[in-house]
């Protein structure tokens, strides 16, 4: 678990982090994610003002001893300047460069407004980078059902379970492994999952989803140390998030699917696409189903729908074929 009073944190960044955790209400990987990215922003900081040596290599800078002073006297251009410097020295991509500038516009955004140790925001205009949106790789139904018909080992019942509330359930995998008994109801058919910011939601199981939990839980081990935790280890202790990854992976190279970029999170893109696509899901109720904090976010699957049938039309094998204008006779 990440450790919010980092020794090597400001006493004014450790408060940032703080008030991400405990007020935000974000998880301990957003919260590292954060400091991972103020740290490097620190870390430039001292370097740009000659604190270090000019050769210290910036992974050897400690951050604890930045004042606040420096953070006072920051300017917009300053931050722009910072912004050159990860992409030519650290070569960031756009999205990181994005990233980074999300992060440190919300860390001086809380200094002015929450910790009152800046008198304005100095970076309040700055622009984050504009990213190209990517649509996300996904498994076809036919894959999908390839991959479900090749699990087998000595877990078999448990690996199938856990891929197919993947694929029909599009939950994260934060909030399969944290599944517990009392999160499933067969008698009403649904499931609770505990999404970003600990917030809970309901979904629905349908048959594919009960027989395969039913199925698991004929052979699940009854031991009493984990006693709610839904998936078990091997050594009968709640399944890791690693743990699952591989098993993920071990399944895809199974049915021969291992060279399609497809990772545990694509399993989550690949059940929203099959129930938009194949199941007619108007874009909010998919919304709720994935937990989704904004309907933007979701509407990725339908411009992944539009996408799909432009290259459709395209690959007619009349596409190409044109009107033939002739020429006009002079004697006409």
């Amino acid at each position: 678990m990440f450790n919010i009073i980092n020794e090597d944190c400001p006493s004014y960044l450790s408060d940032f982090l703080f008030h991400l955790k405990v007020v935000k209400a974000r998880s301990e990987r957003t919260v590292e994610a954060y400091y991972i990215d103020i740290r490097t922003f620190l870390r430039y900081v001292k370097l740009s003002n000659k604190l270090v040596p000019p050769e210290t290599p910036l992974c050897e800078i400690t951050i604890k001893e930045v004042p606040i002073e420096l953070l006072q006297n920051f300017t917009l251009n300053n931050a722009y300047e910072f912004l050159y410097y990860a992409s030519s020295d650290l070569e960031n991509t756009t999205t990181t460069r994005a990233r980074k500038t999300s992060a440190i516009k919300q860390f001086f955004n809380f200094l002015n407004k929450k910790a009152g140790l800046l008198k304005s925001n100095p970076i309040v205009d700055l622009e984050i980078p504009a990213v190209k949106n990517k649509l996300p790789k996904y498994l076809s139904l036919e894959n999908s059902i390839e991959l479900l018909a090749k699990v087998d080992g000595a877990f078999t019942e448990r690996n199938y379970c856990i891929l197919t509330l993947f694929l029909n359930c599009g939950m994260r995998l934060s909030e399969l492994v944290g599944l517990n008994f009392r999160d499933i109801s067969f008698d009403n058919l649904t499931m609770r999952l505990l999404g970003k910011g600990n917030k809970e939601r309901i979904i629905y199981m349908n048959d594919a989803c009960v027989s395969a939990i039913k199925n698991y839980l004929k052979v699940r081990p009854v031991v009493v140390k984990e006693q709610n935790a839904l998936f078990l280890s091997k050594r009968n202790t709640r399944i890791s998030k690693r743990r699952v990854q591989q098993i993920v992976e071990e399944s895809l190279l199974a049915a021969g699917l291992e060279n399609e970029g497809i990772t545990t999170h694509k399993l989550r893109h690949t059940a929203a696409t099959l129930m938009y696509q194949h199941g007619n899901v108007d874009p909010l109720v998919l919304k709720e189903i994935l937990g989704h904090k904004s309907i933007a976010t979701t509407e990725i699957y339908t411009h992944l729908s539009n996408e799909n049938m432009k290259k459709a039309a395209n690959s007619s094998p009349l596409a190409n074929v044109k009107k033939i204008t002739k020429a006009k006779n002079d004697d006409e």
